[in-house]
């Protein structure tokens, strides 16, 4: 039987461990720039999925996804046995890292809003001065077929009372 729970914070404790470990414990230079943004683990605890992110060195230049995956490939040992010394589950979930592309993907999103939001302002500027086509009112008044005192004539209401199928 699944625990979800279990499960849940097994993932999470596994995702705070590996970026502590990352972060203070292991010395190689492009784990400098990897940040963990989420941790799945299987219903039977024994696989885990790491999910992370890598930035440049600066804002403007282009992280080495290579050089990151290569690193955590290299400490991925490291990383599962502290993982197993922190969780005391009985079976260390094995590690596999992913690279997360929900940063590339919120851009793209970020861009086609972008273009959507220039197409709006091109169409308003278009409407500013147009005017609708046909009637101010395109509504008939004189065959509404109401009587004097408001009330829809016998003949009208007789035709609309007929079934029609």
């Amino acid at each position: 039987m699944v625990d979800v729970g279990r499960a849940r914070r097994l993932s999470k404790r596994i995702g705070t461990v590996v970026a502590s470990a990352i972060e203070f414990e292991i010395k190689d230079p492009p784990l400098a720039f990897v940040t963990i943004t989420d941790t799945k683990v299987t219903g039977d605890l024994h696989d885990a999925t790491v999910y992370y992110t890598v930035r440049g060195t600066t804002l403007q230049d282009e992280p080495d996804y290579a050089a990151a995956a290569a690193a955590l490939e290299r400490a991925k040992g490291t990383l599962r046995s502290r993982v197993g010394a922190a969780t005391g589950v009985r079976f260390t979930p094995t590690l596999a890292f992913v690279l997360d592309k929900v940063p590339e993907t919120s851009a793209h999103m970020e861009e086609l809003l972008a273009k959507a939001r220039a197409a709006d302002e091109d169409l308003a500027r278009v409407r500013q001065g147009a005017k609708h086509a046909g009637d101010a009112d395109p509504y008939r008044q004189e065959d509404r077929g109401e009587g004097a005192s408001g009330e829809l004539d016998d003949e009208q209401d007789a035709e609309d009372t007929v079934d029609r199928d």
